[in-house]
């Protein structure tokens, strides 16, 4: 998939295209149906097919100081809709610049103008432009008047419930990853180097690997089952994300402890993929207590993964 970063050097092979609009955090189920009718039309019509993001989420643009969930941090987003079969990802940088168009003429100036879009490929619910003033109709009508076709793809939906980024950030605040995983498509996952901790894990004979999360991540607190990418090897473990309530009850952690393996990875990159929850955090009388828990915990960790491998 060839990325492009803002529009003023567009090359000429992501002109023309077929174009789904959207900030697509999390490339869930229903971003995925959006996505899929924009590789479907392109392959009809013989152009390539494509997405226009918009870097950072405009909240985040808006509300520097507030937190902000991502599900997908921009890379993992890119990796997503790599997978997912696109040629194209525009990558729009949300500026003051871009806040500021409205709707018009951020159809005239980047649609039209840059990219020269044959078809764009909505949800019902997309805004768009200054004062999120640009609607889908709106995109409609345009599309009339410029030339290039518009599809609005109806809400999709399981139980009667839309799958939404929204309603995904909820699940995972309750801890509840499997359900999220179900919403997504594939299990909910965060990135990052292992960092130096407390070493309480290897005192206690269970040495983990602490990962900083990504700023504004609201997942339940608890212990989970848990999948590990590492230099390409696929790791099973078990993850803490809590304040250590019988220790210090201080700033959340992310602490995972890989089965049945000894290296030492301080400094590498690694990607933990949340399959299911195993239980609630909580505080124990002392640390023996804690210890004999987490035997516990891993054997049902361990039961869940091997239940989750593919035969």
């Amino acid at each position: 998939m060839h990325v492009v970063h803002g529009t003023e050097n567009v090359p000429p092979e992501a002109k023309g295209a077929v174009l789904a609009l959207g900030n697509f955090d999390g490339v869930h189920r229903g971003h995925q149906v959006i996505i899929g009718r924009a590789i479907a039309d392109a392959k009809r019509a013989g152009r390539p097919a494509g997405v226009v993001l918009f870097e950072p989420h405009p909240r985040v643009f808006f509300q520097p100081d507030a937190p902000h969930f991502r599900l997908t941090s921009l890379d993992e987003k890119l990796a997503v809709l790599d997978e997912l079969g696109l040629d194209i990802a525009i990558v729009l940088p949300f500026d003051a610049a871009l806040a500021a168009l409205d709707a018009d003429r951020f159809i005239e100036d980047i649609l039209v103008g840059a990219l020269a879009v044959a078809e764009v490929v909505v949800g019902y619910h997309f805004f768009f432009g200054r004062n999120r003033g640009g609607s889908a109709e709106t995109l409609k009508a345009a599309g009339a008047a410029h030339g290039f076709a518009v599809t609005i793809v109806a809400p999709v939906a399981e139980r009667g419930e839309p799958f939404s980024s929204t309603a995904i950030r909820l699940l995972l605040a309750e801890g509840d990853v499997r359900g999220a995983a179900e919403a997504l498509g594939r299990p909910w996952r965060v990135k990052g180097p292992v960092i130096g901790g407390a070493k309480r894990g290897t005192g206690l004979g269970f040495p983990t690997a602490n990962v900083a999360l990504p700023k504004g991540t609201a997942l339940g607190h608890g212990i989970f089952a848990v999948r590990v990418l590492l230099d390409g090897r696929a790791l099973d473990g078990a993850a803490y994300l809590g304040t250590r309530p019988t220790f210090d009850d201080g700033m959340p952690v992310l602490e995972v402890f890989l089965f049945d393996f000894d290296e030492a990875i301080y400094g590498r990159d690694i990607e933990v993929s949340f399959i299911d929850k195993v239980r609630d955090d909580r505080k124990f009388s002392s640390a023996d207590e804690l210890v004999a828990q987490m035997e516990k915990d891993c054997a049902k960790a361990r039961a869940i993964l091997a239940a989750e491998r593919p035969a």
